[in-house]
């Protein structure tokens, strides 16, 4: 059921056996997420719906833009908690944001690291190889990167200066491999 290049774009993608990623309007698809059991909802949009889109299921709404000024660090703990709670309960939950790259991203990353105790850099290669397109913004990386160092005291990704202006190292690097020879 593992969905990964353009499958996986347009629908939930599967983090973990308990957790899912998606955008907005994979989120609103009653039927995936009836066919994925999904019980709970991270919705981190701006905007929340003024009803439950799908009667039964859980929902947590953080009201934060994908900027790098968003304090999302701030809810790290909460959402990677909420996951494993729900997970421990036979539950599964689906992080959503506008276009499943950022913000949602971001808190599938920090889950990784506190409740299965892997690096930054393993956790994004994970949540990447679910979902291609994710790229959280520079604010978004410097936050993951503190709550790393909180969590295991060094950190395995860091921020470099580039043409681009600062990026996480492993930008910088996937940029020298696309180059030509």
């Amino acid at each position: 059921m593992h969905q990964s290049g353009l499958a996986g774009l347009s629908g939930l993608c599967r983090v973990t056996d308990h957790l899912y990623l998606s955008n907005v309007r994979a989120a609103k698809d009653s039927a995936q997420v009836t066919r994925c059991r999904i019980n709970c909802i991270v919705n981190v949009t701006e905007t929340q719906s003024r009803r439950p889109l799908h009667p039964g299921v859980e929902y947590l709404h953080i009201p934060l833009p994908d900027s790098p000024l968003s304090p999302l660090g701030e809810h790290f703990d909460d959402v990677a908690d909420k996951i494993q709670f729900t997970a421990e309960r036979g539950g599964r939950t689906l992080v959503h944001c506008n276009a499943g790259v950022s913000r949602s991203a971001s808190l599938c990353m920090a889950y990784l690291m506190k409740h299965r105790g892997v690096p930054l850099l393993e956790a994004h290669g994970w949540v990447r190889s679910c979902r291609p397109v994710v790229r959280p913004n520079n604010g978004f990386w410097k936050q993951l990167i503190r709550y790393e160092m909180e969590l295991r005291g060094c950190a395995s990704v860091r921020m470099v200066v580039s043409s681009m202006g600062e990026v996480p190292d492993i930008y910088e690097q996937e940029a020298r491999n696309m180059m030509p020879l």
